[in-house]
């Protein structure tokens, strides 16, 4: 009786089917690494798992050979937020830092950012308008932008690990323009994390009582600061009483083509994209499309933020962030809803551990996937 022969191509597609068993047999596995299932309504929770198994080490050793678990453009280069680097929901802010006051209290504070608002006005109600630290329609401070920076600057020099990175959201151009020289002689001496905020394009719900900054003016002025992070958002219209909005891909391709139309392309600068919980939730699909085509030339990252009585579909939210990843999502928002989302940040990123591991792993299983079954 003869005996049939299994042709090359015979016994290569079946190494390769077993190399596509064996690959999804992992991505399952992946999952099952905290015991949920890809259906499970949980998926995006996981728990803190104290110290790896063997199985989880090999998983974790695999995600390390293959790709950086962090982001490398916005993130702590050392002291005590150093760990967090993995989870950038871990982040801790001050908002709205707009008096002397609250600048105190930041500074003392276990916080990691101060976020604060400029805009063109007086300080204490005399003498000519310059940039403070107000936000519309105040324009009355105790506290001008360059003694804001000088404050911080000082913290900072003398507690190293410690020090406190800043956000500066511009409410105008004329402010931001104002700002330039004070800028000059300040960001160049900085050690830390800066970012240059403003709301560049009007953005969902109708919203048009927010005159946007001129993205063109904007951006010739960041050029000047090449270690600044770019923090370029919409303006938005949403409340309590909001349920249906999203940022529509018309609004997400006019952001990346005023990037692309004012050369930020070329200049590499890190940018995040501060998008508002209520409404982040409803555009998962049109952010994922934004970072990954800035992605290609501009690391880039979102900042999810909120009003104290927005309404969030905090599900809905809980899975964008987790979509991302944590390494890629800073999260500003009230205490209130950062309870709600449940993100487990007790511990500097680490009780998300699990999730950085199992969402990697997985796109590595189906990159894997994808790439046997285009060479088939």
């Amino acid at each position: 009786m003869a005996i049939k022969r299994s042709s090359q191509a015979e016994r290569d597609h079946h190494g390769s089917s077993q190399i596509l068993f064996f690959l999804c047999t992992l991505a399952l596995v992946a999952v099952g690494i905290d015991g949920a299932a890809l259906n499970d309504s949980s998926v995006f929770y996981y728990e803190l798992a104290s110290t790896p198994s063997q199985s989880q080490q090999s998983a974790i050793d695999i995600v390390l050979q293959s790709e950086p678990a962090t982001v490398n453009m916005v993130r702590f280069d050392k002291g005590k937020i150093l760990a967090k680097a993995a989870n950038l929901t871990a982040i801790s802010w001050a908002h709205a830092v707009n008096s002397q006051q609250l600048l105190s209290d930041a500074l003392s504070g276990d916080i990691d950012m101060i976020e604060a608002d400029i805009v063109l006005g007086q300080l204490n109600g005399e003498g000519e308008n310059l940039p403070v630290m107000a936000h519309p329609p105040a324009n009355i401070s105790d506290l001008t932008l360059e003694d804001f920076l000088y404050q911080i600057k000082a913290h900072n020099d003398v507690n190293e690990g410690a020090e406190k990175g800043v956000k500066l959201d511009f409410k105008s151009i004329e402010v931001f323009e104002g700002a330039l020289d004070i800028l000059d002689e300040t960001i160049p001496k900085m050690t830390y994390p800066i970012w240059i905020n403003a709301d560049i394009l009007a953005g969902p719900v109708d919203q048009n009582r927010t005159v946007p900054v001129d993205p063109a003016r904007f951006f010739a002025g960041c050029n000047r600061y090449k270690q600044a992070v770019l923090s370029i958002g919409w303006t938005t219209n949403w409340g309590a009483d909001f349920r249906d909005g999203e940022y529509t891909q018309s609004q997400c391709d006019a952001m990346l083509q005023a990037i692309r139309d004012n050369n930020v392309t070329s200049t590499g600068q890190p940018i995040t994209f501060p998008v508002r919980a209520g409404i982040a939730a409803n555009s998962v699909e049109q952010l994922h499309n934004l970072v990954a085509a800035v992605n290609d030339t501009n690391e880039s990252t979102l900042t999810i933020w909120s009003s104290e009585n927005d309404y969030v579909n905090v599900e809905r939210l809980r899975q964008l962030i987790f979509g991302f990843g944590v390494e890629r999502v800073y999260l500003d928002v009230p205490g209130t809803l950062s309870s709600q989302l449940d993100l487990g940040n007790t511990d500097s990123g680490a009780s998300t551990f699990n999730s950085l591991v199992s969402f990697s792993f997985i796109s590595i299983c189906f990159w894997a996937i994808s790439s046997w079954l285009k060479s088939v």
